[in-house]
């Protein structure tokens, strides 16, 4: 067993219920619901949430580094969608404004030539494979840091 495993019951706890709120969040904030390839997208990416991060990284459960958490979330609900974020970022469809919807990839510049993605899972926060947390996690989209460095969202949904 590896030593992150122990926790995956608590983990799994934690994420059902979180799941759950943002599903009956979004279905109340919407008005429309959130089902199809928006949820399944939303439901596997936060089926990874305490998957260790790994450079290069796309095995679900084991290890994702941020493009390989998108390309698997899509790839459970039936999308295809490339495996690298600078082409994540050049192929999505994108979105207007700044009103992301669950399911959308939002995009980064963490650096010169250095980019970073997440998958929004309700109106605010977003999922991704975190360099500096070593894992997957959630973080809201408006703090500074990640403010001062987004690009824009896209989708390959609807």
């Amino acid at each position: 067993m590896r030593p992150w495993q122990g926790g995956c019951v608590l983990c799994a706890l934690l994420v059902s219920g979180l799941v759950s709120g943002i599903l009956s969040g979004c279905a109340t904030q919407r008005g429309d619901g959130l089902a199809g390839p928006r949820a399944d997208v939303v439901l596997a990416g936060l089926s990874q949430v305490g998957t260790p991060y790994v450079y290069g990284g796309s095995s679900p459960g084991e290890g994702l580094d941020c493009s390989g958490l998108t390309y698997y979330a899509h790839h459970v609900a039936g999308v295809q969608i490339p495996r690298v974020s600078t082409e994540q970022l050049r192929t999505a469809t994108p979105v207007p404004g700044r009103q992301p919807r669950p399911g959308d990839i939002v995009f980064f510049r963490i650096a010169p030539g250095e980019h970073h993605v997440g998958l929004m899972v309700d109106e605010e926060r977003f999922v991704h494979a975190s360099t500096s947390r070593r894992q997957v996690r959630l973080d809201r989209l408006a703090t500074p840091y990640w403010q001062a460095r987004y690009l824009g969202a896209g989708t390959y949904l609807d």
